[in-house]
C-alpha cells in the first residue's frame, strides 16, 4: 500500500507576523524550529523510504529538523506565487479586498502578478505523483498551499473546504484499496503539540 506523508514547514518569521510569503525565501522562527523537532518522532515512526522537499529555506530546514540529512529539493514544490501580495500583512489585504482574499483562498482569484490556482495544482501534483510512483512511503515537506492543492487533486477536497494547514503539521494519504490508485485521507493537520486552528496562510 502506498502512503503519502505531507508536512507543512514550521512557523516562519513571516508566519509569525502574519505576512503572506508565497515564494519569498523566509527562514523558520525559533518557534517553527521547535514545532518541527516535536514532529520528528512521529515522522520517523512512519518510516518514509523517500523524501522530497520544496527548495525554499523554511521547508529545507524543517526537513533537516525531521531527521532528513540531505533533503532532495524540487522547485515544483514551492508555495504558490502570490504576486503583488508578497510580503503584505494578511490583515491589510483583507481590509483592502476581503472578497478577493477569500476568492484567492478558494482558488478562484489570482493576485496581480501571481500564479493561477489550476497551474499551481498541476505543477505540485505532477511532481508528487511522479515521485510516488517510485516510492511506497513518500514524505513531502512543503507549504500549506501545496497541501491544499494535493488534497484537491488527489481526493477532490476543494480549498474552500479546508482550513489553513498548521505549521509543522502532518497530513497522510493512503492508497486504498492497495493497488487501486485511489487515495484516501488518513490524517489531516496533526501536530504532537496540539491542533492549530487559526494558522496563517
Amino acid at each position: 500500500m502506498k502512503r503519502l506523508m505531507i508536512v507543512r514547514h514550521g512557523e516562519s518569521e513571516w508566519n509569525a507576523s502574519r505576512r503572506l510569503q508565497g515564494q519569498a525565501d523566509i527562514e523558520l522562527s525559533d518557534k517553527g524550529r521547535e514545532q518541527a523537532l516535536a514532529l520528528r518522532a512521529t515522522v520517523e515512526a512512519l518510516n518514509p523510504d523517500t523524501s522530497i522537499t520544496s527548495d525554499l529555506k523554511r521547508a529545507i530546514e524543517t526537513a533537516r529538523l525531521l531527521g532528513i540529512e540531505a533533503p532532495l529539493t524540487n522547485p515544483a514544490l514551492r508555495e504558490i506565487d502570490v504576486g503583488e501580495w508578497t510580503g503584505r500583512a494578511i490583515a491589510d489585504i483583507r481590509a483592502d479586498d476581503a472578497e478577493g482574499y477569500q476568492g484567492w483562498r478558494s482558488g478562484t482569484v489570482t493576485p496581480k502578478g501571481g500564479e493561477k490556482w489550476s497551474e499551481f495544482v498541476s505543477r505540485t501534483s505532477t511532481c508528487v505523483m511522479t515521485s510516488l510512483q517510485a516510492s511506497d512511503r513518500l514524505l513531502v515537506v512543503c507549504h500549506g498551499g501545496v497541501i491544499r492543492a494535493l488534497l484537491e487533486k488527489l481526493i477532490d477536497l476543494p480549498p474552500q473546504r479546508i482550513i489553513p494547514v498548521g505549521p509543522a503539521s502532518l497530513t497522510v494519504l493512503a492508497e486504498r484499496p492497495s493497488g487501486s490508485g485511489s487515495m484516501r485521507l488518513e490524517l489531516f493537520n496533526y501536530s504532537p503539540l496540539g491542533p492549530v486552528l487559526d494558522a496563517p496562510d
